[in-house]
C-alpha cells in the first residue's frame, strides 16, 4: 500500500526492527495500565490521534483549581544578581566590621578566586519608607513611595552561585536545561484571556538576551505552543510576524488552511508526533497576532503624562520603562506572564557587580526606579494590581564581602526578592538573612517555595500542575515547595 507521506529512516527501522517487540511491549504497558492515559488531570506527552479540540483549546482559557487572586504574572528580572545588602536589606554590621574579616565567610562558597573575607559596608544610605518602615536604598526613590504595596522577602536561598545554572532555577525549578520555565506552566495550566496574542511575553534588555538565552523562557519538554515569545521593543514587535511584500491575507489564509491539511494529514498517521500539533496552533496565533500584536505594543495610544510616568523621556530609563508600560498593557489584553529583563548579556551591562559596585547598581537603579514604580501605581490605578502579581528578583543575591576593589561576589545563601499585588500583603518583610546577610536564618524561603506561592495566587496548585514525559510526572516545583501563606493577603 502507497502512502502519501515518505517513510523516514526511524520510522523504517522501528516498524522492521522493532516491531515485534514493540507489540510486545505494548501488551505489558497495557496490562499494566501505563500505556497512555491521563496524569493529574493534565495530559500525557504521547496519546493517541491529534484531538482538534485540544488543539484549539492550547490558548483558551483552563479552570484553575480554586479560585484565585491573580490572573497575569509581570515578573521583572534583574538579571545578574542585585545586592540585597545594598538595597533592600542593611546591615549595620558591615558598617562596623568594614575591611575586617567576617567569621561566617567561607572561601567554597565565594564564586570568583579573588573574593577575600573582609566585610565591605554599603556606600549607599537606606531610609524607612511607608507605614511599616520598609528599609529602602537611596537608589529607590520612586520605588520607596510604593513601599505599602511591597511584600519584601530578605530570606532568599538557590543552589547555585553560577549565572547559568542560577538562571535555569529561578526560571525552571531546576539547575538544568531542558525543562519548561515558570511562564510556560502557567500558560500551559491556564492559557491564555487572549486568543491573538501569546499567553506567555518575554522582553529583553536592550544590549541584549541573559546567559542561556532564550532557554530561559523555554517551553521545555511540554508542547511548545506554551513556550515565551521574545516582543521587540523598536521595530516590528515580532520577529518574521508580518507577512511578505504582495501576499495579502486572503493569500496568506488559503496558504495556511492547505499546510494545516497536509499537516493534519500527516498527523493522523503519527499519532506520537505531538510537536506538529503545537506547530498548527502556532501558525494559526501567529496568523491572528499579525493585527492585534502592532496594536499591542503602539504607545502613540498613550497620553504624553502616562509616558512621562514611565520615564520615556528619560534616555536613561527609556528602555526599561517602554517594556513596564508595554507589560501593563500586555496584561490588559489578557496576557497572562509577561517577564521584562534589566540587564544585558553579561559583565557590567548587568546587574553583575564583581568590580564596581557603587557605579554598577547606580546605573541599573536609575534605569529601573522610575519605570517600576509607575508600573506599581499604574496599574493600581487601573484597578489591575489586584489581578496581577509582580515579582521582582534576580537569579542570586551578592556577597556582603570585598571581591578584587570595590565589587561584590555572587551568593547564593542569602538574597532578596519581592512581590507586590495579585494577593500578596504589602508594607512588609519576610524572613532575614544574619547579621553580616550572609545566610538566610529567619523563615528560609527556596525557589521551589517562591514558584508553589506565585502558582497558588493564579488558583493553582503546585502539586497538582504535572505533565508526564519519559515515564515520570514532572512539575514547575519537582519534589519540594510549600506556599508561603504568611505572606498573603
Amino acid at each position: 500500500m502507497t502512502t502519501p507521506f515518505p517513510v523516514t529512516r526511524r520510522q523504517w527501522l522501528t516498524r522492521s526492527g522493532g516491531a515485534f517487540g514493540s507489540l510486545a511491549l505494548a501488551g505489558l504497558l497495557a496490562r499494566d495500565g501505563l500505556l497512555g492515559g491521563e496524569t493529574n488531570g493534565q495530559k500525557d506527552d504521547a496519546q493517541g490521534p491529534v484531538d482538534q479540540a485540544a488543539l484549539a483549546a492550547a490558548v483558551q482559557a483552563q479552570a484553575p483549581h480554586f479560585a484565585p487572586r491573580a490572573k497575569n504574572v509581570i515578573f521583572l528580572f534583574m538579571y545578574g544578581g542585585p545586592s540585597h545588602v545594598d538595597l533592600f536589606d542593611p546591615k549595620p554590621t558591615l558598617d562596623k566590621y568594614h575591611e575586617k574579616e567576617i567569621p561566617v565567610f567561607r572561601k567554597q562558597d565565594a564564586f570568583m578566586g579573588k573574593t577575600r573575607p573582609f566585610a565591605m559596608k554599603s556606600p549607599f544610605k537606606f531610609g524607612r519608607h511607608g507605614e511599616a518602615g520598609l528599609d529602602i536604598c537611596e537608589l529607590y526613590p520612586s520605588l520607596a513611595k510604593q513601599a505599602d504595596k511591597l511584600c519584601v522577602i530578605r530570606s532568599m536561598h538557590c543552589e547555585s552561585n553560577n549565572h547559568g545554572p542560577a538562571l535555569f532555577q529561578m526560571q525552571s525549578g531546576s539547575l538544568l536545561s531542558g525543562h519548561p520555565s515558570v511562564g510556560s506552566w502557567v500558560n500551559y495550566g491556564l492559557g491564555s484571556e487572549c486568543d491573538d496574542l501569546p499567553g506567555f511575553v518575554v522582553m529583553m534588555d536592550h544590549q541584549g538576551a541573559p546567559v542561556n538565552g532564550a532557554l530561559n523562557w523555554s517551553n521545555g519538554f511540554i508542547p511548545a505552543s506554551y513556550q515565551g515569545v521574545p516582543l521587540r521593543t523598536t521595530g516590528e514587535p515580532i520577529a518574521y510576524l508580518r507577512p511578505p511584500a504582495g501576499v495579502t491575507r486572503e493569500r496568506q489564509r488559503a496558504q495556511l488552511d492547505l499546510l494545516s491539511k497536509w499537516n493534519q494529514q500527516y498527523a493522523d498517521q503519527n499519532p506520537a508526533e505531538e510537536a506538529l500539533e503545537s506547530r498548527i496552533a502556532s501558525y494559526e496565533l501567529a496568523y491572528r497576532m499579525q493585527t492585534r500584536a502592532p496594536e499591542a505594543v503602539d504607545l502613540g495610544q498613550e497620553t504624553a503624562a502616562t509616558r512621562t510616568l514611565y520615564g520615556l523621556d528619560n534616555p536613561v530609563s527609556q528602555y526599561f520603562g517602554r517594556n513596564c508600560l508595554l507589560a501593563r498593557r500586555l496584561v490588559e489584553r489578557g496576557v497572562r506572564f509577561v517577564q521584562l529583563y534589566s540587564g544585558g548579556n553579561q559583565g557590567p551591562r548587568a546587574w553583575d557587580a564583581h568590580d564596581d559596585l557603587e557605579k554598577n547598581h547606580r546605573l541599573h537603579c536609575s534605569e529601573t526606579d522610575q519605570p517600576i514604580a509607575a508600573l506599581l501605581a499604574d496599574l493600581e490605578q487601573r484597578g489591575l494590581l489586584d489581578t496581577t502579581l509582580v515579582v521582582w528578583g534576580g537569579e542570586f543575591g551578592r556577597t556582603p564581602t570585598f571581591e578584587g576593589g570595590k565589587g561584590r561576589d555572587h551568593h547564593a545563601l542569602g538574597f532578596t526578592m519581592w512581590m507586590a499585588g495579585g494577593g500578596v500583603r504589602g508594607g512588609m518583610t519576610y524572613g532575614a538573612t544574619d547579621e553580616f546577610g550572609y545566610h538566610a536564618v529567619e523563615n528560609p524561603v527556596s525557589v521551589p517555595d517562591l514558584h508553589a506561592t506565585i502558582l497558588h495566587q493564579l488558583g493553582i496548585h503546585h502539586e497538582q500542575l504535572t505533565y508526564r514525559f519519559q515515564g515520570r510526572d514532572y512539575r514547575l516545583t519537582d519534589v519540594s515547595g510549600r506556599v508561603i501563606r504568611e505572606l498573603l493577603a
